[in-house]
């Protein structure tokens, strides 16, 4: 497993990079990031990934890009919160040749997920773990005895005739001006739909929003455990680092 890789993680707002030290799973150094570019087309969004690349001075090995589509094979089959034109794009081929280097291209959220199943909050979790992350829409990463089971698109389970992100996602919350109580009932409710459907043994709540998982926890309410997302809005660069170091492994 190489050492020190680059992870990047392309959100809504903005696209965060970091060096990975992938046999401890931390940041080395800053986590930089720059404005997600408007619109972000496969065009506009290579200059940000090179850009940032060169700003780190890392080497030529491997780049995990953890990105906010189902992905497979490197190619992007949804686009609820980016251009329409990724649909069919194999990203990982276009950024590995603006780098010039390999590219692993995965789902944001499951790229959370492994740097928490490995590193993290959900490290020894045998069971059924769900990591959630809270942004401009909600990422799922479905695990199973350790095992990843890639791209499920929770976020999009209806709840109240839309889509769930559209009525829990942490941008709503700042959208709709929710102070806590009022987001946290929102978050229950999705909650709840999803243990009627996964019976999981673990939630893990990730996304900026953890890292002020203390001034809500006790408004939370499940059958599940429900812990803290480690890693909080690092998860994305460090999942994607770890899974370019070792593709193919588990958790």
């Amino acid at each position: 497993m190489t050492a020190e890789v680059l992870g990047i993680d392309v959100g809504g707002s903005s696209v965060k990079a970091g060096l990975v030290d992938v046999q401890r799973g931390t940041v080395q150094g800053a986590l930089i990031s720059a404005p997600t570019p408007r619109p972000c087309t496969p065009g506009s969004l290579m200059p940000v990934l090179v850009a940032l690349a060169a700003r780190l001075h890392d080497g030529a090995g491997p780049v995990g890009v953890a990105f906010p589509s189902v992905i497979k094979g490197g190619t992007a089959y949804t686009a609820a919160n980016i251009d329409g034109s990724w649909i069919g794009t194999n990203g990982a081929a276009l950024a590995a040749e603006a780098l010039g280097r390999p590219v692993l291209m995965l789902n944001d959220a499951d790229a959370a997920g492994i740097a928490e199943m490995r590193c993290g909050s959900g490290r020894g979790c045998t069971g059924t773990v769900v990591m959630l992350t809270f942004g401009t829409g909600i990422g799922t990463a479905l695990f199973t005895g350790g095992k990843l089971f890639a791209n499920t698109e929770l976020g999009h389970l209806e709840l109240r005739g839309m889509d769930a992100e559209k009525w829990t996602s942490a941008q709503v919350r700042t959208a709709e001006g929710l102070d806590f109580p009022g987001w946290i009932a929102r978050v229950n409710e999705y909650l709840a739909e999803l243990h009627r459907l996964l019976w999981p043994d673990v939630f893990i709540l990730g996304g900026a929003v953890s890292e002020r998982f203390n001034e809500f926890a006790p408004l939370l309410r499940s059958p599940a455990e429900i812990r803290p997302a480690l890693f909080a809005n690092q998860a994305g660069v460090v999942g994607a680092a770890l899974a370019a170091a070792a593709p193919g492994e588990g958790p």
